[in-house]
C-alpha cells in the first residue's frame, strides 16, 4: 500500500509488509488480480546484463616499505590499470583503477570483468609494476590480501536499453555482438531485462535516490546519483559496493568482437511511496518501448517492445550434449561470449555457472545441441510495415534476474536487508 519510507520500514519490521517481485506483480496483474496491488509495500527489481560502464578501485602493498619511491606504471593479469591518484611514497602500496572494459596484453580475450569475477572467485592474480626508477617488481596477490576494493558504476541500470540491428552492407564488429554482425537486418541482439527493470518501475526516481541501498553483484552497496549519459528519458544510475562481499555468479566478463566487455548485476528495492509508482508496477513487456537502433550511425530506425524478447521465449538455453555430431571444430566453443562450453574425451560440457544464456549457440550449433525460443524483434517502419528480425544474442540474462529479484525480496523478509530512505532526490 502506498505509504511514507517510515511507514514502510516500520511494516517490514513488523513482519506486516507485503513483499513481492516486479515479476510476480506483472502475473497477478495479467491474470486479473489487480485489486491486490494495493496490499503491495515494496517491489524487488533486478537486472543482469553487459555494463560497459564499471571500474574497480583497489588499494594494496606489493612490496615492503621502501622498495620503491612510486609505480609508474602497472598490469594485473596483463591489463593496464590506471596508478593513483594517491603516489603512495616509499610506501611499498598502489592505489589504482581498473576498467571492465580494459583488456590484457597477452590473452585477447580476457579482460577486466574477467579479472573482478577471478578476484571475487579468490583465485590469485599477478600484479607487475614499472617503478619510476624503471624498476621491475612482480607479485601474488589475491582479493583477501586487498584491503580496500570497490567496484563502481559510471553508467548502470539504464531503464532498459536499444535492440540493435547492421542496415549496412558489410558486417561490423561491435561490442553489441559476439561475432561480426550481419548486414542487411539479418539479425537483431538486444539489451535490456523489461519488466523488471529497477527504473522501469521507479520511472521518476521517486524512490530510488542518492544513498538508496542496492545489491551490486550480490554485495550490498549505495546508489551514487544518475550515471553518464543518463537523461530524463533515458535514466541510468551510478553506485559502488565492496568487492569482498561479492557473489561471482551475478559478475564476469563478456567477449564480443570489439573485445572484452563487463557483466554486472543489480538488484533494487522499490518502496511503493506514491500512486505513481504503483502504477508503474505490473507494466507488461509488451507496453515497454524497444528502441531498434542502427548499430553503424547508432540512430533509431524502428520500435518493437519487451514483449516481443522477452514474452512467449525461453528464459533459460536447454543443453542436450547428446545430440552432438561432433563437428571437427566447435563453432559453439569458439565463439561462446562467456567460454562456457569445452569437450571433455569428445563430449560437450556446459560450465552451468558462467552460462549467460544469450542464446547464441542456439545459432550456431548444426547438431542442435542448444535450444531456445529467443523470440524477434518486430521492428516497426515509419510506413507502418513491420519486418520481423530474429534475435540472436541476449546481453541481458533476465534468468538470473529474476533469481536476484527474488533473493533480494526473501532478504527483506528475513531481515538481512534493511530499506533506508535515500538522502536525497536524484536531480
Amino acid at each position: 500500500m502506498v505509504g511514507s519510507f517510515s511507514e514502510i520500514r516500520e511494516r517490514v519490521a513488523g513482519k506486516e509488509a507485503v513483499v513481492m517481485t516486479a515479476e510476480e506483480i506483472s502475473r497477478l496483474v495479467e491474470s486479473g488480480d489487480s485489486s491486490r496491488l494495493n496490499e503491495v509495500d515494496v517491489v524487488t527489481t533486478a537486472t543482469r546484463a553487459v555494463m560497459s560502464g564499471t571500474y574497480a578501485v583497489l588499494s594494496f602493498p606489493v612490496a615492503e616499505p621502501g622498495s620503491f619511491f612510486r609505480a609508474r606504471r602497472a598490469w594485473i593479469n596483463g591489463i593496464e590499470v590506471q596508478v593513483g591518484p594517491c603516489p603512495n611514497e616509499n610506501l611499498g602500496i598502489l592505489d589504482l583503477m581498473v576498467f571492465g572494459t580494459a583488456h590484457s596484453r597477452s590473452r585477447p580475450h580476457y579482460g577486466g570483468g574477467h579479472l573482478f569475477r577471478d578476484l571475487v572467485e579468490g583465485k590469485k592474480t599477478m600484479v607487475e609494476v614499472e617503478t619510476d626508477s624503471g624498476r621491475a617488481i612482480q607479485a601474488e596477490v589475491t582479493l583477501d590480501q586487498m584491503p580496500f576494493a570497490r567496484l563502481f558504476g559510471s553508467r548502470h541500470a539504464f531503464k532498459n536499453y536499444s535492440a540493435f540491428v547492421n542496415a549496412g552492407r558489410d558486417p561490423v564488429a561491435t561490442i553489441f555482438h559476439r561475432l561480426p554482425f550481419a548486414a542487411l537486418c539479418a539479425e537483431a541482439t538486444f539489451s535490456g531485462c523489461g519488466l523488471i527493470n529497477p527504473i522501469q518501475n521507479d520511472p521518476h526516481l521517486e524512490s530510488i535516490g542518492i544513498g538508496s541501498r542496492i545489491l551490486l553483484n550480490g554485495a550490498e552497496g549505495y546508489v551514487i546519483g544518475t550515471g553518464t549519459r543518463s537523461s530524463k528519458q533515458r535514466p541510468n544510475l551510478s553506485g559502488f559496493a565492496d568487492m569482498h562481499l561479492m557473489n561471482p555468479e551475478w559478475m564476469g566478463g563478456f567477449i564480443t568482437s570489439a573485445g572484452p566487455e563487463c557483466i554486472c548485476s543489480w538488484a533494487v528495492a522499490i518502496p511503493v511511496i506514491s500512486e505513481s509508482i504503483l502504477a508503474e508496477t505490473g507494466r507488461p513487456d509488451r507496453d515497454i518501448p524497444l528502441p531498434v537502433n542502427d548499430i553503424c550511425s547508432r540512430k533509431a530506425i524502428g520500435v518493437a517492445d519487451y514483449g516481443d524478447v522477452w514474452t512467449g521465449v525461453d528464459l533459460a538455453v536447454e543443453f542436450e550434449p547428446e545430440r552432438c555430431i561432433f563437428c571437427p571444430s566447435c563453432r559453439v566453443e569458439e565463439a561462446c561470449p562467456m567460454g562456457a562450453l569445452s569437450h571433455e574425451a569428445r563430449q560437450p560440457a556446459r560450465d552451468e555457472s558462467l552460462c549467460f544464456h544469450c542464446g547464441l549457440c542456439v545459432s550456431l550449433c548444426p547438431g542442435g545441441v542448444f535450444r531456445s525460443r529467443l523470440g524477434e524483434v518486430k521492428l516497426k517502419m515509419p510506413s507502418g510495415a513491420v519486418r520481423r528480425i530474429p534475435v540472436t544474442l541476449r546481453q541481458s540474462d533476465r534468468l538470473r534476474a529474476v533469481r536476484l529479484a527474488e533473493d533480494l525480496k526473501r532478504r527483506i523478509l528475513d531481515g538481512s536487508f534493511n530499506i533506508v530512505q535515500p538522502v536525497g532526490r536524484i536531480s
